[in-house]
């Protein structure tokens, strides 16, 4: 075991980072990235001889690795805390899931960085946690989970679901409103029944609600109640979403298809906690979470004056964005290795696997269903797979000659058709919006080409793209390709 000691640069009041990693790259990588700030660094290969220095020279920040043979990160971060809970703990990770980042943050970790990671994002969290501790070290008290269920089993090892990991874990403890954006077949509902169960609400009920699914003469008795006599056909008294959700979460999914009337009354409840059932007289309160959810872009309905923009803001807290699946084309084969696993076991049947060949073509499918239609086609080859290793032939039809077919090689000529294939897939699945949904997806493939075609200099790219450079810049902003 090592230790090694990047020597001071001058003042005794210097802040001291530890680097706790038993991968020698890692610890050259952000000393490297240090090396002119001026910090003292001192490298650990083990937290067991980074905890022998901790009583006589403890460190201002310490930033460690979670899988370490002789000690894992969060039992070091523990022991550190026993000596010093002031210290605020960066815990790195190659192996993150939503367990991960939830126990991070439930054992008091200053911040979760999964790997690979941004350097510069690294050395910005550092900066913070410095900035933090020199300025008092502020202890953060995390309430226990009311509950003893173990978070939902939500699968991603894609950069995109790690962000929707942190935040996850960030947020759970916190009583606080979040909005959920993804596609249809995304996996809104599981996001909101992890929050609510991760949260000190975890006893209390998870009521959801689909404001979409329900007829807009019904949907405001649907939230709040009625009292008996309240309309035509309202023999007795009705309890709403909102008092069956009292102390718990209410999941209001497709948020954005709410009439704007409703939406006055929701901002009502969010703004004093309390609601009149329809054709009640009397106060009812409630102390409800509000999650709500839609795969609609929030600012576009503000803007054309079919959502009230002040109600945006008070949804708007906390903002998870989900990532289609095509965007986390890597996870592909975990969910179909997941959801094989478990549709064998609730329909009692053996469970098969998938021939490599066939994962791959899986892999670069569109997929517009999202997780959703994975599960489907889980379920389907579940039941109708001969054999236990499923083959190319034992796909559905339009699989393998239908709409989702993938374009390579020469095939690139024929894009507009394949195209138009996805489209009348994805109508087909009954989802609505077909140019929003293909509008970004479409501008991103031709900007990415134009980035790599123009080795990323942008003004180049922008040539290439027939665009001004500002244009280029707001459609990337826009995209997320910042």
């Amino acid at each position: 075991m090592t230790e090694i000691t990047q020597q001071p640069a001058s003042t005794h009041d210097q802040a001291v980072v530890w680097i706790v990693d038993d991968d020698a790259s890692i610890r050259w990588v952000l000393e490297a990235a240090l090396e002119d700030k001026p910090y003292r660094v001192k490298l650990f290969d083990s937290p067991t001889l980074a905890l022998k220095h901790l009583s006589s020279a403890p460190p201002t920040v310490i930033v460690t690795d979670i899988r370490m043979p002789d000690m894992d990160g969060m039992t070091f971060m523990e022991a550190v805390h026993e000596v010093d809970a002031k210290i605020p703990v960066i815990i790195m990770t190659a192996h993150a899931d939503l367990n991960t980042a939830v126990r991070s943050y439930q054992s008091k970790a200053f911040e979760y960085l999964p790997k690979p990671f941004d350097i510069d994002e690294a050395i910005s969290l550092i900066e913070r946690a410095i900035k933090r501790q020199l300025s008092g070290g502020r202890v953060v008290k995390h309430r226990a989970t009311a509950s003893s269920k173990q978070p939902l089993n939500i699968i991603g090892g894609a950069p995109a679901m790690q962000e929707v990991f942190r935040i996850i874990g960030r947020v759970s403890q916190l009583d606080v409103t979040v909005l959920i954006n993804g596609e249809t077949g995304t996996g809104k509902e599981l996001i909101a029944q992890a929050l609510h169960e991760l949260s000190p609400r975890a006893d209390q009920p998870f009521v959801a609600l689909n404001t979409a699914a329900i007829p807009r003469e019904l949907l405001e008795s649907e939230l709040f109640g009625h009292e008996k006599g309240a309309f035509t056909g309202a023999h007795s008294q009705r309890i709403g979403r909102f008092e069956q959700a009292n102390g718990g979460t209410l999941f209001l999914d497709e948020i954005g298809d709410m009439p704007v009337d409703l939406q006055t009354r929701l901002l009502r409840v969010l703004n004093d906690g309390s609601f009149y059932r329809v054709g009640g007289r009397n106060p009812i309160h409630a102390k409800v979470r509000i999650v709500a959810a839609t795969h609609q872009n929030m600012e576009q309905l503000v803007r054309e004056g079919r959502f009230r923009e002040d109600l945006l803001y008070r949804l708007n807290i906390i903002r998870i964005k989900i990532p289609a699946l095509r965007e986390r084309a890597d996870d592909i084969p975990l969910l179909l290795k997941f959801y094989m696993s478990k549709e064998a076991k609730s329909l009692g049947l053996e469970e098969k696997h998938f021939d490599k060949d066939v994962e791959v073509f899986l892999s670069r499918l569109p997929w517009p269903g999202n997780v959703r239609q994975l599960r489907s086609l889980c379920t389907w080859l579940t039941i109708m797979a001969p054999d236990k290793l499923v083959r190319m032939e034992d796909l559905p039809l339009e699989f393998r000659q239908g709409p989702t077919q993938v374009v390579s090689g020469d095939d690139n000529e024929d894009w507009p058709i394949l195209l138009r294939q996805w489209a009348d897939q994805f109508l087909a699945s009954g989802q609505e919006g077909l140019h929003t949904q293909a509008e970004p997806m479409f501008e991103r493939v031709l900007i990415e080409a134009a980035l790599q075609a123009s080795q990323f200099h942008r003004q180049n790219a922008a040539k290439l793209l027939g665009w001004g450079r500002n244009t280029l810049t707001r459609k990337s902003q826009a995209l997320g390709l910042e």
